[in-house]
């Protein structure tokens, strides 16, 4: 499995963003694709979820401003974001999951993830 992030860039405070995902190598319907991201300094911190069945996942402080989709047709997925505040510059990354599970695991963890892409830097300015 590949991933490869994109759609990073400059925004002002308030704007909102949506990140892309292309994968290929395997059909995203397949496996669990999460967004994390890393704020210089800091650790890599969980953003989102879409598990196999469509189900997504989110950290209460993301929850409501940020929306993880996925477009079938084209083997990718998205990560919409209102409301950018400039803590919430980071480089973004998305992976992929093989992990089974019931359907209320969280996959809120890096351990969860075997497959990485680069990321794509979001800078939001005040």
């Amino acid at each position: 499995v590949q991933l490869q992030a994109s759609g990073g860039g400059l925004v002002q405070t308030g704007d909102s963003l949506t990140l892309s995902c292309v994968v290929s190598g395997r059909n995203i319907s397949t496996f669990v694709t999460g967004w994390f991201r890393q704020a210089p300094g800091r650790e890599r911190e969980f953003v989102a979820a879409v598990r196999r069945s469509g189900s997504t996942n989110y950290p209460n402080s993301m929850r409501g401003r940020f929306t993880v989709s996925r477009d079938m047709p084209k083997n990718t997925v998205h990560l919409h974001m209102n409301s950018l505040k400039p803590e919430d510059t980071a480089v973004y990354y998305c992976a992929a999951s093989t992990r089974q599970s019931t359907g209320c695991y969280l996959y809120n963890r890096r351990i969860d993830y075997s497959f990485w892409g680069k990321g794509t830097l979001v800078t939001v300015s005040s």
